[in-house]
């Protein structure tokens, strides 16, 4: 609105994450915006149109994941009428945030009800304690999780062979990168079948700023300021930079991997909007997946802010709608 004085420019990420470097390397997580809620397993009343449920990955590493399954499932619980399943992992650029915080809980729930869909949502390890690659093998382990579980609401009411890869922020990322791996598991994670990827404003960088960078460098949710540090905690500490193939998935021309993604035939999405500082990043990816022949689609859209769905539910719907639309298309 005219006339309004625009926020101050972020000049310390440090203070505006709420966090604190350790000398031995360790964060201090002051971050409390969010709060976590338990999941709700049980409705006698039927009240809850989404039921949800925790359960454990690996103990030793203490990932776990908490899987929502839409109520209406229990009404029809037959082999014909199994749901498709949506492995999703969160935003928090690698170092903040967790799977029972209520966005996410919220935005998993409103998600397996609009679909529908059975959704495991992956609580991995967080950087700079784990540093890349931990999350991205803490997403893989997951889907060995979902192959072999006999837990019962993924046993009884979602289709293995109808599964889709899905994050947000840094949680794109991950999902892309686990969907790299995983294109080259396809027997060895049989019977889960994965279908295609979606990839919601996913956090990418590299070492030049793009246009959208320059553009928003005081941006006053995620400034260039801000990724800079989320990337310098959560790469390896070998010397790398951020034109390292976990942060600039164009380097060298892309991974090989991305050539199993096509003749696997996956679909993918990529959602983003130019109010985003990464657009430019997400962009690039389409045009970088068009050139390897994969089937990718990009919903861009004007105006918005990184991370706008997790605050707005209605913008949240609208991109549910998206991703709904996405996968019924890809369904066989």
């Amino acid at each position: 609105m005219s006339g309004q004085t625009p926020p101050a420019p972020i000049t310390n990420p440090f203070e505006y994450l709420q966090v604190v470097l350790n000398p031995d390397g360790t964060l201090t997580r002051n971050f409390n915006s969010f709060p976590c809620v338990p999941p709700k397993p049980n409705d006698p009343q039927g009240h809850t149109p989404v039921l949800s449920k925790d359960v454990p990955i690996n103990p030793s590493n203490n990932t776990w994941a908490r899987v929502f399954l839409p109520g209406e499932a229990l009404d029809s619980p037959s082999s014909s009428n199994k749901l498709p399943l949506i492995v999703y992992y969160h935003g928090g650029g690698f170092i903040l945030l967790s799977a029972d915080m209520i966005i996410f809980h919220d935005s998993c729930s409103e998600l397996a009800k609009t679909v529908p869909a059975v959704v495991v949502s992956v609580d991995y390890r967080r950087a700079p304690e784990h540093r890349l690659p931990a999350a991205y093998d803490d997403g893989v382990e997951a889907l060995h999780l979902i192959k072999t579980t006999q837990e019962e609401w993924l046993r009884e009411y979602a289709d293995l062979s109808n599964c889709f890869l899905m994050g947000s922020s840094a949680g794109g990322n991950i999902a892309y990168h686990v969907g790299l791996r995983a294109a080259g598991l396809v027997h060895e994670l049989a019977p889960l079948k994965i279908k295609g990827l979606i990839l919601h404003q996913p956090f990418f960088g590299g070492s030049e700023r793009s246009a959208s960078e320059l553009r928003l460098m005081n941006d006053p949710v995620l400034p260039p300021i801000v990724s800079d540090l989320m990337w310098d905690l959560s790469l390896p500490t070998n010397g790398v930079d951020r034109d390292h193939e976990y942060c600039n998935p164009t380097v060298d021309g892309g991974s090989k991997e991305l050539t199993t993604i096509k003749s696997v035939g996956w679909k993918v999405l990529v959602n983003g909007c130019d109010g985003d500082p990464l657009i430019d990043r997400q962009i690039e990816m389409v045009k970088l997946m068009e050139g390897k022949g994969i089937q990718v689609v990009g919903n861009f859209r004007k105006g918005g802010f990184h991370g706008e769905e997790d605050l707005d539910q209605s913008k949240a719907h609208v991109m549910h709608m998206v991703v709904k639309d996405f996968i019924m298309s890809s369904l066989s």
